[in-house]
């Protein structure tokens, strides 16, 4: 439930810290995209997948991955949360927005930010498949190096534990709209 329309939303307290160097560059990040979206095409001829993104840091990679995408390509979103207003996974999934689009039959690809423990996405990839897709497959962007990664067809980048910003990844919903992925440096004081 939102604030009432009189009222602005309050915003999450920025936990102390700041942006760090970049590990991700723009320059990297538009070339590894073009080659995900590439494999995607030569994958998917003759079958138009279905791109369901996960709500919010996805967007930004999804949109840049669906026009890298030689194929007409539809999309809808999910919105899940396991982390709450916490930096650390509660481990247990809730779904906040569903699809609306009826995946029986369609070929999904399933396109995630960042993958860090792998539980998030593991729920997600059962229940889309319980749904009855022609085909399923995963794409993420980032996956941690202690994640668990199996299953997933099409990996950006792996990248370290740190907190990471930038590129539709957030710290307390700040920081989505960097062009590249920084590391986050959390004041330890």
């Amino acid at each position: 439930m939102g604030s009432p329309p009189d009222q602005p939303a309050a915003r999450l307290p920025l936990p102390p810290g700041s942006v760090g160097r970049a590990i991700i560059t723009t320059k990297q990040l538009r070339a590894r995209v073009a080659e995900i979206g590439a494999e995607i095409t030569a994958d998917y001829q003759g079958r138009p997948p279905l791109l369901v993104g996960v709500l919010k840091g996805a967007f930004v990679f999804m949109s840049d991955l669906a026009r890298a995408i030689d194929l007409p390509v539809e999309f809808d979103f999910m919105a899940v949360s396991s982390y709450g207003y916490s930096t650390e996974s509660s481990g247990v999934v809730r779904i906040i927005k569903d699809l609306e689009t009826d995946v029986r039959g369609r070929h999904v690809v399933l396109v995630e930010d960042i993958i860090d423990s792998g539980l998030t996405t593991g729920y997600l990839a059962e229940l889309l498949r319980a749904r009855g897709p022609a085909s399923f497959e995963i794409c993420a962007l980032l996956v941690r190096e202690d994640a668990r990664s199996d299953g997933i067809r099409y990996v950006g980048f792996p990248v370290p534990a740190d907190w990471l910003v930038g590129y539709g990844l957030d710290v307390a919903e700040r920081y989505r709209e960097l062009p590249s992925v920084h590391l986050f440096d959390v004041d330890s004081s």
